[in-house]
């Protein structure tokens, strides 16, 4: 027997016509590539969507379409999201970051039928409008420019666009399981794959994303997503403050310090999700500026993992909470969060921040498990180490044009990390599996060398890489950058790791380097570090 209630397919067009409808006064805030700031909101995002899905129609982009964007936070991006969507075609977040060979790949795998791209980015047009077979149109995102023109054969202006489109258009009714979204890895090596999410992927996400102990955004909020809206989506938060109605901030390109903190200071910005490095550099503009972020009461950091002298030094200096959060591009890509259990309450402040160090618990909607090189699941003891395996509402099933499915024979993703979970399901990333460091036959982890030497108060950032060694095969070597004005020794730095770990896990050597190779979605690329250093032991040793 069947329920007797309505059957609506879960589509992300309802989201932004709940947003405007409910909360169409309020702001969406977006910084302009120009540096300008626009002042929009909710009603004016919705109607410009509905604008946009029907100027494509005109356009003749067919439906199903993948259509490519490279832009930065804005809300003309926004509106793109579910314009694009809403309409029954693809949105195909791209990198820009990307190397152009890979930009060149990306598009014409995903046969992407249009490009919408910002004004920083019309060189990449030009250059390599000739290498994108499917290519049929591309829109600058802004007014028309003569001179913008000028650089690409018949440019079309996202402005003039929208004026053709009809406010009145109306969403259409489809397939639920239909394609809403395209994002590819960040192809660190090889090429990129490409993750085909869905219309009930993604509103199952952010449904389940926005629960109390989840992102918990509430139309009293003002988000700022750091994270660019090419990777993962932002992390969901688009379709997050459209359902519950939060006045959103968008950060355009300036992602430093300083700007960031003229945002958060000026539009009063409670809650901010972003990578590890963003929030290295606020802290340092927050020293610089004398401000103390007062609005700010969270941020939800994912990416890498996060040293805990951040956290603290954000609770005790700023009063923000700094959540642990877990996922990847193959998971939507929420896969667990690190909140509190009632049971906690009655701990310490002590042990309470000890817990909230590791990446947290599965939220509903997925399931977490850990197995053995042989596949054989292990124990959630919080001490066993294995490589951690997912499954869920908004997991990967297989990449776009691949046939080849991507789990397990059992129907599991493997994630590439190396974890454990307690009895509570609290997960800690003790590394990447191609990351771990493994020395005479015993593992080490990169991830809490690096926590140790980014607490030391003269390192400004740290990564630490497995270095090949004639007697124990790999040894960890520390690449360290330092802190304004501070000139730790390498000496001073293996003496930091006494008593915090082991003494045959200290790194063998410590080098200094003006800065960190930081990749397309603001992780260190560790690749590079290991060519450049992976010899060193070898090297002294001769």
């Amino acid at each position: 027997m069947l329920g007797k209630m309505m059957n609506k397919p879960l589509l992300i067009s309802s989201l932004i016509e709940h947003a405007g409808r409910y909360h169409g006064k309020t702001e969406v805030v977006s910084v302009e590539t120009s540096g300008g700031m626009t002042r929009s909101n909710w009603g004016e995002v919705a109607q410009n969507a509905l604008r946009l899905a029907s100027a494509l129609d005109k356009l003749g982009v067919s439906h199903g379409a993948r259509c490519a964007t490279i832009a930065w936070n804005n809300v003309r991006h926004l509106e793109i999201y579910f314009g694009v969507a809403g309409s029954g075609r693809v949105t195909h977040t791209i990198n820009p970051r990307l190397f152009p060979e890979q930009l060149i790949y990306v598009m014409n795998h995903a046969a992407d039928e249009i490009l919408l791209l910002d004004r920083t980015f019309l060189p990449v047009a030009e250059k390599l409008r000739e290498h994108l077979k499917t290519i049929k149109h591309v829109i600058l995102l802004g007014p028309r420019d003569e001179e913008a023109a000028a650089m690409v054969d018949g440019l079309l202006f996202y402005d003039e666009l929208l004026e053709t489109g009809d406010p009145a258009y109306q969403w259409p009714e489809f397939d639920e399981n239909s394609a809403a979204s395209l994002c590819y890895t960040s192809g660190t090596t090889g090429n990129p794959k490409g993750v085909l999410y869905s219309h009930r992927s993604t509103m199952i996400h952010s449904l389940a994303g926005n629960q109390p102990d989840l992102m918990c955004i509430s139309a009293r909020d003002t988000v700022l997503p750091v994270v660019p809206m090419f990777h993962v989506g932002a992390w969901g938060v688009p379709f997050i403050t459209a359902l519950s109605g939060a006045k959103l901030v968008l950060p355009g390109p300036g992602l430093d310090g300083a700007s960031l903190v003229k945002l958060i200071d000026g539009e009063q910005v409670s809650i901010a999700l972003g990578v590890p490095t963003i929030w290295l550099g606020l802290l340092g503009a927050l020293e610089a500026t004398g401000s103390k972020a007062a609005s700010l009461k969270r941020t939800v950091v994912g990416g890498s993992a996060l040293p805990p002298s951040m956290i603290a030094e954000f609770r005790d200096k700023y009063g923000t909470d700094l959540i642990h959060a877990w996922g990847m591009t193959e998971t939507s890509p929420l896969g667990s969060m690190n909140q509190l259990l009632q049971k906690h309450n009655a701990l310490s402040a002590a042990e309470q921040a000890q817990i909230r160090l590791g990446q947290g618990r599965a939220p509903w909607g997925v399931e977490l498990r850990l197995v053995d090189e042989a596949g054989a699941i292990l124990p959630e003891d919080g001490k066993t180490q294995g490589a951690l395996q997912i499954r869920g509402y908004w997991i990967v099933d297989s990449y776009f044009g691949q046939d080849k499915n991507a789990l397990t024979a059992d129907g599991w993703f493997d994630t590439g990390d190396v974890a454990t979970i307690d009895a509570d399901g609290y997960m800690i990333i003790r590394d990447r599996a191609k990351d771990i460091i493994k020395s005479g036959g015993e593992w080490i982890s990169t991830v809490e060398l690096e926590n140790i030497a980014i607490s030391h108060p003269g390192v400004s950032n740290a990564a630490t890489i497995a270095a090949s060694h004639v007697k124990w095969d790999e040894r960890p070597v520390l690449i360290a950058v330092k802190a304004a004005g501070a000139n730790p020794t390498e000496a001073e730095l293996k003496a930091w790791y006494d008593g915090k770990i082991a003494s045959w896990q200290v790194p063998d050597k410590v080098i200094f380097v003006d800065e960190l190779p930081i990749g397309a979605t603001g992780k260190v690329l560790k690749n590079k570090l290991r060519e450049l250093y992976g010899d060193v032991l070898i090297d002294a040793a001769e």
